[in-house]
Parts: structure tokens; C-alpha cells; sequence
């Protein structure tokens, strides 16, 4: 399972380039994307308020036509367009398609985040058939609540719980790929790669403030693959998904 999100979604030369890799990856393979940037440009295009709190997106219902629109429609089925190019077979999904990932509405505690889904159940019939056929599952961050509402949902979570669902049947590894090198220890240093992180030092990490803000909640969907059964999870720039000597972030139990 393998996520892409940041600058390789917004810069069409480094996606190209991905894509053609990512094709070339033998054996069964899922990858999933966000597109949070090109939702927000759009929002501003059509006068729509773009309102964010901690990083995390309020969805109320023009909001959640635009991600549809931009996750499920231009981002997913060009992604497809460019896999086809480069002969790999595959077929774009929100979790609506196939019954594949049903999430629940986030309940309003101290905000409200509006039409946000959190994960309950994955099934994996429909893309295990897919699979078996060596055709690509692309999946984009929406998933639905099996009551005909569509929900905005963290593509990081989706590629984690798709890792966990496909991990009673298969071998699975789980990477996330995005611009830095991994989790750094200093921001702006690219060689300061951590490079084995499990849960102890995690925790020494977190103390010292060393991981903080936006990389928590990704190391957290990290650590729970782990306890459920997938074997690796991998945080880094997608080179490391093609090149031995590449660095990048582990996370072990």
C-alpha cells in the first residue's frame, strides 16, 4: 500500500516520474492519495471559505462537493489516465466503490468538523478480485457511511486501514511518500533522518518535541498497521520505494 500526498501530487513532472515507477512495481500493489492543496486552490476559485483548524480540514457540504470533484474526479482519474500510459492496468475508488471502506460521521465534541469520516470497516472482496487480475486499486480520501453520504477522510488513515484490511491475506508493507526524507530530526536539516523509530524512542521523540504537529497524527496511523498485522511502514521521498540506498524512516514494533 503506498500513499502519495504533498508536492508529488502538486508538481505534475515529479508525479509523471513516480507514476512510471510505481507502474513498474511487480506483484500486487494499492496506492492511495490525498489532494488537499488543488481542493483549497479550487475552494478559493469558486468563493468557497476555506476553514482549518490544527491542520485539519472543516467539511461542510460545498466544501465536501469540491473534494469530491477535485479527489474522486481530476486528481483520481488523471492519476488512472497516467498509470494506463505506462501499461498498468487500474481502476480509480472512493470506499463508495465496491463497499470498500465505510466510516462513521466524526461526532461533534469540542469541534465540529462536519462531513469528516473516521474509519470503521474496510472490505476487500471487491479489490481482492481486482488483485487477482493484476489490475491497481487507486484510491482517493473519501470514503461513505453505507447510508448514501459521502465523507472527507484522512488519506493517511484510509492507506493505513486498507494495509490492516489486506493484511489477513497478504504479506503487507505500508509507505508513505511525500517531499522530506523521513521523519528528521531537524526540520530543515534532510540528512537528520531517523531512521528506525519504534514505540519506545516514539515516545522520547514526542517528549522532546522532536516529533510534533502534523507528523504525530501520521506516526500514529503508523504505529497502528503495526499492532494489526503489517509487517513494515515505511515514511520517506519515493525513492526509497526504488533505490537500496536511499534514506528513510522504519517504523517497527
Amino acid at each position: 500500500i503506498i500513499k502519495i500526498g504533498g508536492n508529488i501530487i502538486d508538481d505534475n513532472s515529479v508525479l509523471d516520474i513516480f507514476l512510471k515507477d510505481f507502474s513498474e512495481i511487480e506483484g500486487p500493489k494499492i496506492l492511495v492519495h490525498g489532494g488537499g492543496k488543488l481542493a483549497t486552490k479550487l475552494a478559493h476559485q469558486m468563493g468557497v471559505k476555506v476553514n482549518m483548524i490544527d491542520g485539519r480540514r472543516i467539511t461542510d457540504a460545498a466544501t465536501l462537493d469540491i473534494i469530491t470533484m477535485v479527489y474522486a474526479g481530476k486528481i483520481n482519474k488523471s492519476i488512472i489516465a497516467k498509470l494506463q500510459a505506462n501499461q498498468c492496468n487500474s481502476v480509480g475508488f472512493s470506499g463508495a466503490d465496491g463497499n470498500t471502506i465505510v466510516s462513521v460521521k466524526r461526532p461533534v465534541k469540542d469541534i465540529d468538523f462536519g462531513f469528516v469520516g473516521d474509519v470503521q470497516q474496510v472490505n476487500t472482496e471487491t479489490t481482492n478480485l481486482l488483485l487477482a487480475g493484476n489490475v491497481t486499486p487507486v484510491f482517493c480520501a473519501i470514503t461513505h457511511d453505507a447510508k448514501g453520504q459521502l465523507l472527507n477522510t484522512n488519506a493517511d488513515t484510509i492507506a493505513s486501514e486498507l494495509a490492516i484490511g489486506f493484511a489477513e491475506r497478504y504479506h503487507t508493507e505500508l509507505y508513505y511518500c511525500f517531499e522530506k526524507s523521513g521523519v528528521l530530526k531537524d526540520i530543515n536539516a534532510e540528512d537528520s533522518v531517523i531512521e528506525e523509530i519504534n514505540i519506545t524512542n516514539y515516545q522520547i521523540l514526542k517528549d522532546q518535541g522532536i516529533i510534533a504537529d502534523g507528523m504525530l497524527p501520521k506516526l500514529d496511523n503508523c504505529f497502528h498497521a503495526i499492532a494489526n498485522k503489517v509487517q513494515k511502514v515505511c515514511i520517506g521521498k519515493p525513492e526509497m520505494l526504488f533505490n537500496s540506498n536511499s534514506k528513510f524512516t522504519t517504523i517497527q514494533k
